[in-house]
This record gives structure tokens, C-alpha cells and sequence, in this order.
């Protein structure tokens, strides 16, 4: 062991006369430990709740939007097309709009979207999410049967119904009559109930066929294409390559900037949580300040000694900054330790329930990333380390004849 840290630690361990220097150091540890400890499992929620939000948002909504100019008069030739575009996994038209869904129980109003059943399962995650029944379903057996649609759980609990029952549907777009616009009113069954996750999604969202929402909306074509890509941090880049490829009638937008205002917000908040924690451990390092300046002034009598028996300065000052560095890294051991143990118990049994029409999840998330992890570690040592210079240089600069000479 090296001469400095053999000091470092006979200083720290030692039974001292005053008592009260032991205990702050004692302190200074422990606010180390509780404030790394926060800031990893502050870090971790803010990061499960972003990619839990992420996730969800892309399993329920396409990654990239296409729209026409012109108008898109034959969306299967614009599937193809678009299909074709390296890095795209899937496409699909839709149309979308809002409707007043009714029962004898209760009435919603919903957002409206129009599929392609046999398209629409390779741009979401819908025909993954399904509870009861099948997209398929969505197209009646006959010409007799009435629409399908698919409603989410929570909008299927509100109205009080199941698979198979009967639904009223009421659209702003109508028929003229002497009396005026009339709303258009249609009788469709529930063919499916789905869970996506995103309350959102499952409280007001119908799906029906793009052939039935044409007729109850009144519109001759599909209003966009919807994409969904390999790799979603790609999605960006194929936006803007489908407009340089295919010409300016085209118009393209991406899952990011469709949510920009909220992962800003996010990150905006998981900084604003990360900077309050980490004052924490600028109070524990005033503590460490405190109990060098203490130790340094309870042992002048012994830097005196090792000063007369030819030790450095620049060795009395790397005793007190190891002194110092030791109570950082041990407190910062124990609370970066403590903060991935305690996350990973709330993540597994999912502890933290919170109501998931106001936060979209039903609980909280923690998910510890490597890189947050590695910069709480390292940003709490070098502030514990800076936080010794001071008292260190005090030590160094001692005078061994005034120090001994009032002994």
C-alpha cells in the first residue's frame, strides 16, 4: 500500500479525540450514497417512462406520414411504391376523421380511422394488441351484415359493450334535405377489442375497413399513407428522402416531429430532476470540506512531524485529497449500488401504480442506462475530488515550526 493512502485511511479509521469530526465524515458518506442514489433512480425513471411512452406511441401510430398533393387516386400503386423505398418494412392507406359513438349505455366521441385489414397489421401493432377478435373481421361476411369496427378496452368498458354487439355511429359529414345538413348515422358491429397500451389510443380510437370510411365520410380517396421503417431513428432520414425521390407533391413527416413537444418536455424534465438531485451531492461534498478542514486543523500537530521528517508538501496534500476521494468513492459505491438494486426491484414487480389516463403507462418504469449510470458514478467522484483541494492545499501549506511551536 502506498505511504499517502496508508495515512489516508489511518486518518479516516482511527478513533480521534473529537468525536464530532468522525461523524461529519460519517455524514459526508452518507449524503454521498443518498444523493447518488436519487439521481440514478430519478435518471432511470425519467428514462423507462421516455422509452415505455416511445414504444407505445410507435406500436399504436405509424413512423412515417405520406401525403399527395394531388390527392392519392390509387393507393395500392402508392403502396408499392413507397413499399420499395429502401428500409421501409410496411405500408398503408388511411383516412381518417371524427364520430360520435353511441349505445344505450353511454356516448364517446371518437377518432375515426380507416384501414386496409390486410395492410394496416404491417404499419402498427394493432393485430398484436388484439384482445377479442380479428382485424379480418373488420369486412362483413356479406353484403347483409353491418360494418365492423374495432374500439380499444377502455373505450369497449365506457360504452359498455363486447364482441359482437351492436354500436350506433354519427359523423358531421351528412346528407343535404329541406331541413338541412343531416348527420349521417350508421348501425356497425364490434369486431374486435384491442389493448395498445396508450389511453390515448384504447379510449378514443374505432378502426373500420377504408371502403366503410369512405361512405360514412364522404371521401373519394385515402388522405395518407402511413409507413412504418426498420430502424425508427431512420425514420427521419426516409422522410426526407421520399420528398427528394419522388418530387415536392409529395409531403412527409415522422414520429419524432408528430411528438416532438412531448420528448422535449420529457427531456426537458428528466435534466431539470437530474440538476435539483445532484445538488445533493454538492451538499454532501461541502461536508467533506468541512470534516478535511477539521481533520486538518485537529492533525497540524502530525503534518508538522511528517513535514520535519522530510515529507513533501505535495505528499501531506495528496493524504488529505485521498482522505477525501476515499469518502466519495465509498459513498458513491453504496448509493450507485443501492440505486440499481432498488430500480430493478420497482421495475420487476412493477411497485409504483399510477392511473393511466393521466400518464399513459399504468406504472412507473425504471430503466437504468448504462451511459446515465457511468456519468452519475463519474460526475460524483470528480465533485467529491474537487471538493478536496482546498483543505488538501491548507495542509500542504502548514508551517511545521508555527504548528509545533504552540504545542
Amino acid at each position: 500500500m502506498a505511504f499517502e493512502l496508508f495515512i489516508a485511511l489511518r486518518y479516516l479509521l482511527a478513533r480521534r479525540k473529537q468525536a464530532f469530526i468522525s461523524l461529519i465524515s460519517l455524514i459526508s458518506t452518507v449524503g454521498v450514497a443518498v444523493g447518488v442514489m436519487a439521481l440514478v433512480i430519478a435518471l432511470a425513471l425519467m428514462t423507462g417512462l421516455q422509452g415505455e411512452l416511445r414504444d407505445r406511441i410507435l406500436g399504436s401510430t405509424a413512423h412515417v406520414y405520406v401525403w399527395k398533393s394531388g390527392g392519392i387516386e390509387d393507393y395500392q400503386a402508392e403502396v408499392a411504391k413507397l413499399s420499395a423505398v429502401d428500409g421501409v418494412a410496411g405500408a398503408g392507406p388511411a383516412i381518417l376523421g371524427k364520430a360520435l359513438i353511441s349505445t344505450e349505455r353511454a356516448d364517446a366521441f371518437i377518432s375515426l380511422k380507416g384501414v386496409d385489414p390486410m395492410l394496416e397489421a404491417h404499419v402498427t401493432d394493432i393485430q398484436r394488441a388484439m384482445r377479442q377478435g380479428r382485424i379480418a373481421d373488420l369486412v362483413p361476411a356479406s353484403e347483409d351484415a353491418p360494418p365492423g369496427i374495432l374500439i380499444g378496452r377502455n373505450l369497449a368498458d365506457q360504452l359498455g359493450v363486447a364482441l359482437g354487439d351492436t354500436v350506433t355511429l354519427l359523423t358531421p359529414q351528412g346528407t343535404l334535405s329541406p331541413m338541412g345538413m343531416m348527420p349521417r348515422s350508421r348501425r356497425v358491429r364490434v369486431a374486435g377489442v384491442y389493448a395498445l397500451g396508450l389511453y390515448e389510443f384504447d379510449a378514443a380510437y374505432g378502426f373500420v375497413s377504408l371502403e366503410f370510411a369512405q361512405r360514412l365520410l364522404g371521401k373519394a380517396a385515402p388522405d395518407l399513407i402511413e409507413l412504418r421503417v426498420d430502424n425508427i431513428d431512420e425514420a427521419p432520414r426516409i422522410a426526407d428522402r421520399i420528398v427528394s425521390d419522388f418530387g415536392p407533391e409529395y409531403v412527409s413527416q415522422d414520429w419524432a416531429d408528430m411528438n416532438q413537444a412531448l420528448f422535449s418536455a420529457l427531456w426537458l424534465e428528466k435534466m431539470a430532476i437530474s440538476i435539483t438531485i445532484g445538488l445533493i451531492v454538492m451538499v454532501a461534498a461541502l461536508n467533506i470540506v468541512a470534516s478535511l478542514v477539521l481533520l486538518v486543523m485537529e492533525k497540524s500537530r502530525d503534518i508538522a512531524i511528517l513535514k520535519t521528517m522530510g515529507t513533501s508538501s505535495r505528499r501531506v496534500m495528496t493524504i488529505f485529497m485521498l482522505q477525501g476521494l476515499v469518502i466519495g468513492v465509498v459513498g458513491t459505491t453504496v448509493g450507485a449500488a443501492s440505486g440499481w438494486g432498488l430500480c430493478w426491484v420497482l421495475n420487476r414487480y412493477k411497485l409504483i401504480q399510477i392511473p393511466m389516463d393521466v400518464y399513459q403507462v399504468s406504472y412507473v418504469p425504471f430503466v437504468v442506462e448504462p451511459l446515465d449510470f457511468l456519468v452519475v458514478i463519474v460526475s460524483a467522484v470528480a465533485i467529491c475530488f474537487l471538493a478536496t483541494i482546498y483543505p488538501s492545499r491548507q495542509a500542504s501549506r502548514l508551517d511545521p515550526v508555527q504548528a509545533l511551536r504552540f504545542e
